[in-house]
């Protein structure tokens, strides 16, 4: 520890950049999305919930230690890569999870139990790490990732549903 307290960190390739850089910035986000999922999951959360979010904070790590990793080496490890099967899971999860849910008719307001609320939280960070990685470009990131990240988002919003659906929470309607 405090190798940063000039106000610059560590990539994987070993460079020094600033903490202000826009890959460190971004990995921040990231970070910052898998403790609001960690908060969601100390609220209290159904257990097929719960496995899906432990699941989605592993490849978060994934997507995180790719960001830190300028020239891709870590990539060559299994356990970084995100890949496609992981965003059709995504995909499957919200399509199982919305047959539980009434059809929207309009917007709603973020709210309803903390787990909930949590969720809300997790989906608007992960909404600016998404803007984040797209200003880095696909290159720094990978589509992969990107579409992730995108349908992550998605999926966030559907989990705010379920639990508030789960315990017949009313929405809240704009």
């Amino acid at each position: 520890t405090r190798t940063g307290d000039s106000g610059d960190t560590g990539l994987l390739d070993g460079r020094r950049v600033s903490k202000a850089d826009s890959r460190v910035d971004t990995c921040g986000e990231v970070d910052e999305l898998n403790a609001c999922l960690g908060l969601a999951l100390s609220l209290g959360i159904d257990t097929d919930l719960a496995d899906m979010v432990v699941q989605i904070q592993r490849q978060l790590f994934s997507i995180g230690a790719s960001l830190a990793d300028p020239k891709s080496r870590a990539a060559a490890h299994e356990k970084v890569l995100v890949t496609e099967a992981e965003v059709k899971w995504l995909e499957g999860w919200i399509d199982v999870l919305e047959m539980e849910l009434e059809p929207l008719r309009r917007f709603i307001l973020p709210g309803g139990l903390s787990a909930a609320a949590a969720f809300h939280v997790a989906r608007a960070v992960c909404r600016r790490a998404e803007r984040r990685m797209v200003a880095l470009g696909t290159g720094a990131v990978g589509a992969v990732s990107l579409s992730y990240v995108n349908r992550l988002s998605d999926l966030l919003f559907v989990l705010a549903r379920t639990v508030n659906a789960r315990a017949d929470t009313r929405e809240q309607e704009w």
